[in-house]
């Protein structure tokens, strides 16, 4: 009964779960990422991501205005400072833009709560702080007493959704920004690119010779490609360092360029030659009888069809590179950052900043957006790269 035309079976709806399940747990992590990059300090550290949109109860503390500036003389030797600790300044008495709403409030750090909206805190020798749910508060005393700072006020307040673009402006436009990831954002693209195009241009026409030309040790090559693929990276990059360093290009963008071409190399050489293969024998022969030459066959006909293995090879190599840490910080050597990388740049924010949240929040998703634009603009290519060659 499970296979009558209309019903699924129970595995199909196992299937259809589990790949449910894995989007759900790929996709939170991001769009954690992209809501906290929104939020301001005090709202990502007074809730999570998932109640961005709902009021949050967070801690505050406000200062009232300069009594210097702001106070007024009662009389019988009495001094009055009024105002709204959520206007700057704290200098305006009424301000109807105020959306927050005090719940309790405290004159001292050890009771930030020890009073109620309204409810007058008796600081000691007739010294009195009254503050409202809106915000708006009353220090009075004596002379001495109102002097100096303004008074601090302690309040804990239910704010309701806070989404700025501020944080990118830090993070990206801002020219005194200490982080640098404006910059490293072009660095990793300087490093990616060329480390992307370089090996599929060498690749293509590999590919092509050891696809579709006969050669003595055709074979041997061939292997040696699948050889080269299981060699673990880690164990190259000292030898290779020291090469570079004796040729003189050890420190700059053109060894790790090289350096990412000799390791991505292997697998393109691979894909794109298990999808040569499987292309159409007469569409090249009947080209070789017109006259057409192997340069004219590779660039005019293979080339085109053999976009999809490409694409799906860009893919790979443009997401390894973007989120490369090793490498770059081998054949990268730079103390002063003027070569540093993204990847490098969030693990210095971690230690420099591991508290500012909402900082570490944008830059994350700064390093992680153009290598989501770039896998959903190609992945439709993807699964017909990686499946050339598998059928006939």
């Amino acid at each position: 009964m499970d296979h009558i035309a209309g019903r699924k079976s129970g595995l199909s709806w196992a299937v259809h779960f589990s790949a449910l399940a894995l989007v759900i747990v790929w996709v939170l992590p991001t769009l954690g990422l992209l809501v906290s990059s929104f939020r301001t300090t005090d709202q990502i550290r007074s809730s999570g991501w998932w109640a961005a949109l709902f009021p949050a109860v967070q801690n505050e503390t406000y200062r009232t205005a300069d009594p210097d500036e702001a106070r007024v003389e009662l009389g019988d030797g009495l001094y009055l400072v009024s105002g709204n600790i959520f206007v700057e300044g704290g200098a305006a008495a009424n301000f109807d833009g105020i959306v927050r709403e005090i719940s309790a409030w405290g004159a001292s750090s050890r009771a930030i709560d020890a009073y109620q909206p309204d409810e007058v805190a008796d600081l000691g020798e007739g010294e009195t702080l009254t503050v409202t749910a809106r915000g708006d508060y009353e220090w009075r005393g004596t002379a001495d007493q109102i002097e100096g700072r303004g008074a601090r006020i302690f309040v804990t307040v239910s704010a309701p959704p806070d989404f700025t673009l501020g944080n990118y402006q830090n993070v990206l436009f801002d020219p005194s920004n200490r982080e640098g990831m404006s910059k490293a954002f072009f660095n990793t693209l300087t490093v990616t690119i060329p480390a992307t195009i370089i090996p599929i241009l060498i690749a293509a026409f590999a590919a092509y010779a050891l696809a579709w030309m006969e050669f003595p040790g055709r074979a041997l090559l061939i292997a040696a490609v699948v050889g080269l693929l299981v060699v673990p990276l880690q164990l190259a990059l000292i030898p290779l360092l020291k090469l570079h360093n004796d040729i003189g290009i050890g420190k700059g963008y053109l060894g790790v360029w090289l350096a990412h071409t000799g390791f991505g190399l292997p697998l393109a050489i691979y894909l794109l030659r298990n999808y040569m293969v499987g292309l159409p024998r007469e569409v090249i022969e009947n080209a070789r009888v017109d006259g057409a030459t192997e340069f004219q066959i590779f660039t005019r006909i293979i080339l085109p069809l053999s976009f999809p293995a490409l694409a799906s090879f860009a893919i790979f190599q443009f997401l390894w590179t973007w989120n490369d840490l090793l490498v770059a910080m081998v054949f990268l050597i730079d103390s002063s950052g003027e070569t540093t990388v993204m990847t490098r740049q969030l693990v210095e924010m971690m230690g420099t900043r591991g508290g500012d949240w909402e900082i570490l929040a944008t830059s994350a998703f700064v390093s992680i957006a153009v290598p989501l634009v770039v896998f959903f603009s190609l992945q439709r290519y993807l699964v017909r790269g990686l499946l050339a060659g598998s059928v006939k």
